[in-house]
């Protein structure tokens, strides 16, 4: 079933509100929020065959070990598992695959100078459809080192333990 869209009067934040309304998350690639540290965020298309866009729409879809990468001037998505769509007949593609990203060559260009100069990568962050078309929420991201991602677990855990205590002193009132 399709999300609502909400159709109210499209002026300022209600345009947003509708387009966030048409989009539906497919997959979040948690493990990269846990890894890496999110630089910068950028919208790309995919380019899927019919039975991987029905099996994307039904959820079968994990980025866990994605990552993109340019070749020949161009942008593609490698290690992202589509499923294979059961109902699909002939012509199925490998699950793992490599996908075509669709960008701007002026946004390639930047990808290109960021991960050669500055040694960033290129992970898939959430896989959506938006207006029944499939995107791709592309990070540029930098890998966090072990250190880092023990705070991180640390101030999770202190947060959790706050929000506890607060809660707990709640009710006793």
């Amino acid at each position: 079933m399709p999300p609502p869209l909400i159709l109210l009067t499209l002026h300022g934040n209600d345009r947003i509100l509708a387009q966030m309304a048409s989009s539906k998350t497919i997959a979040v690639n948690r493990r990269a929020f846990h890894d890496y540290h999110i630089l910068d965020r950028l919208e790309a298309g995919i380019v899927l065959t019919g039975s991987e866009i029905k099996s994307v729409r039904a959820g079968t879809v994990n980025l866990r070990d994605a990552y993109a990468k340019v070749e020949n001037n161009e942008l593609w998505l490698f290690n992202a598992h589509i499923a294979r769509y059961k109902a699909a007949s002939r012509d199925v593609p490998e699950p793992a695959r490599r996908r075509k990203l669709l960008l701007h060559r002026k946004q390639i260009d930047n990808l290109i100078g960021m991960t050669v100069r500055k040694g960033l990568t290129i992970v898939p962050l959430k896989l959506y459809i938006k207006n029944g078309v499939a995107k791709v929420e592309l990070g540029i991201v930098r890998g966090k080192k072990l250190y880092d991602k023990r705070e991180a677990i640390r101030s999770r855990e202190l947060d959790r333990e706050t929000d506890r205590m607060l809660k707990a002193a709640g009710r006793r009132r």
